[in-house]
């Protein structure tokens, strides 16, 4: 599969990003020629909860949506630092508003839920999302990998290569 001339934000946390939830959908990206930034929040250097540590390309408040094709939220029990953040709700909506790719794995869907984007979507998350997310209004489904429309949600770790390449499929 080939994604040259594909950009792809990777949205992490600062600490307790999930190494697998990173690394995995990345080298999927990176060996289909896709280039990959990696965004977080006030720090050069994000380390994992497995202690890999990833120098980080741009703080999230620097980001500009218009320049990627997909946008992914790593999780990890960090992400849950963008739960409420404004700037992360924000690039998550203006991605889907402008039709691009929007992924999330482990809990980071709560990030998409909170964002106001998963109503009537069919979604997977880490189990303990399952109640904020129909809250929100998504069909919850418990499946390892989900895609809704521009919307790709991954379960946990154990998802993280098979998330990687749903949305590499989804970019071709």
């Amino acid at each position: 599969m080939d994604l040259s001339g594909k950009n792809i934000l990777m949205v992490i946390a600062p600490e307790n990003f999930r190494d697998e939830e990173l690394l995995e959908p990345k080298e999927v990206f990176e060996n289909s020629g896709a280039s990959v930034t990696l965004a977080s929040k006030g720090t050069d250097s994000a380390k994992g909860s497995y202690g890999a540590v990833v120098t980080v390309d741009k703080d999230i408040l620097e980001v500009n949506v218009k320049n990627y094709d997909a946008v992914v939220f790593v999780g990890g029990s960090g992400s849950s630092v963008y739960f409420e953040d404004q700037t992360a709700k924000n690039i998550a909506r203006e991605a889907y508003e402008s039709g691009k790719i929007v992924g999330a794995i482990c809990i980071a869907p709560s990030i998409l839920a909170n964002a106001g984007l998963l109503e009537g979507k069919r979604v997977t998350s880490f189990s303990s999302e399952k109640a904020n997310l129909e809250s929100h209004g998504a069909e919850y489904t418990g499946a390892t990998v989900e895609q809704d429309g521009s919307i790709i949600t991954g379960n946990g770790p154990e998802a993280a290569t098979e998330f990687g390449q749903k949305i590499s499929e989804a970019l071709k």
